[in-house]
C-alpha cells in the first residue's frame, strides 16, 4: 500500500500528461477552446498539449469530405424523383476557427445538409424528371454547386463537386422515356430513308436530262446530206460483202432483201 502511495504523484503526473495531450493528424486542423473561447489560430498536424480541466481542442477535418444523401426531389412537371447524392467538400483551413467558433462542431447537419437540400429542390424543380437521365444531368450538378456556393462558400466551405449516382423515375416514366426514344430513333430513320429517294430521284433527273440532250444533239445533226452519206456508206459495206444479196434502194434508205 505504501508503494502504491508512494507512485501515486507519479501515476497521476502520467496519467495528467497523456489526457493532456492530442495528435492533429495529416488532413485536420486543431481548433482551441478555453472556458468557452475560441483561439483564433488554429493548430497544424502534430502533438498539441493542453490543459484538459479549462481547454478542448477540436479536431477539424480540412481534406475533401464525401457525403452521401438519399433525397426525393420535385421535377419541372411535379414528380418525386428518388436520387442517391454525392456531395464533395471540405472546409477551408483559414476559415475552421471561424466555423467552430458560429457554427459548432455540427457544422454538417447545422449548415450543409440544409442548404443542399434547399439547393437541390431549386434546382432540380427547373428541369424534367427525364432530363436527369440525359446529358442535362451534368447541368443539374453544376447548378446545385453554383447554388450551395453562393449561399455558404464565404463563410468557410468549399463545395468540390455535386454528384447525381443514381436516379430512380417514378412507374410508367421509364417506359414513356423508351418509347419518345424508339419514335425519335424511327423518324431518323424515315428521314434517311426519304433523302435517300431524294438523291435517287434526283439523279434520274440528271440522267434523264442527259438522254435527252444527247438525243437531241443526234436529231440535229442528222441533215439529209448526212443520212446519204450514211446511206452510201451501207452500200459500199454490203457491195463488199461476199455472200450474195439483192438491194433495193431509193436513193435514201438502203433495203437488203436476203437471197
Amino acid at each position: 500500500m505504501q508503494k502504491i502511495i508512494r507512485f501515486l504523484p507519479a501515476i497521476l503526473a502520467a496519467s495528467f500528461l497523456l489526457t493532456s495531450c492530442v495528435t492533429v493528424r495529416q488532413g485536420n486542423v486543431g481548433v482551441k477552446r478555453t472556458i468557452g473561447k475560441i483561439h483564433e489560430t488554429n493548430y497544424p498536424a502534430g502533438p498539441r498539449w493542453y490543459n484538459p480541466f479549462v481547454s478542448k481542442i477540436i479536431i477539424v477535418p480540412v481534406n475533401t469530405q464525401n457525403l452521401e444523401v438519399n433525397l426525393p426531389l420535385p421535377s419541372k412537371e411535379g414528380l418525386n424523383v428518388q436520387t442517391e447524392i454525392s456531395i464533395l467538400y471540405h472546409v477551408r483551413e483559414d476559415k475552421a476557427t471561424d466555423i467552430i467558433g458560429s457554427i459548432g462542431e455540427d457544422y454538417l447537419s447545422t449548415v450543409i445538409l440544409p442548404v443542399f437540400r434547399a439547393a437541390a429542390a431549386d434546382v432540380t424543380a427547373k428541369f424534367m424528371a427525364k432530363d436527369m437521365h440525359t446529358g442535362n444531368r451534368m447541368d443539374i450538378e453544376n447548378a446545385i454547386r453554383k447554388k450551395m456556393m453562393d449561399l455558404i462558400g464565404e463563410r468557410g466551405f468549399v463545395i468540390e463537386a455535386v454528384l447525381l449516382k443514381s436516379v430512380t423515375l417514378p412507374a410508367g416514366l421509364y417506359q414513356a422515356i423508351e418509347e419518345k426514344l424508339e419514335a425519335e430513333q424511327e423518324a431518323q430513320r424515315m428521314e434517311f430513308v426519304l433523302q435517300k429517294e431524294r438523291q435517287e430521284a434526283e439523279r434520274k433527273k440528271i440522267e434523264a436530262a442527259g438522254v435527252r440532250d444527247a438525243n437531241q444533239i443526234i436529231s440535229e445533226g442528222l441533215t439529209p446530206a448526212i443520212i446519204q452519206y450514211q446511206s452510201l456508206e451501207v452500200y459500199k459495206e454490203l457491195s463488199q460483202s461476199p455472200n450474195a444479196k439483192v438491194i433495193i434502194g431509193g436513193g435514201t434508205q438502203p433495203l437488203l432483201l436476203e437471197p
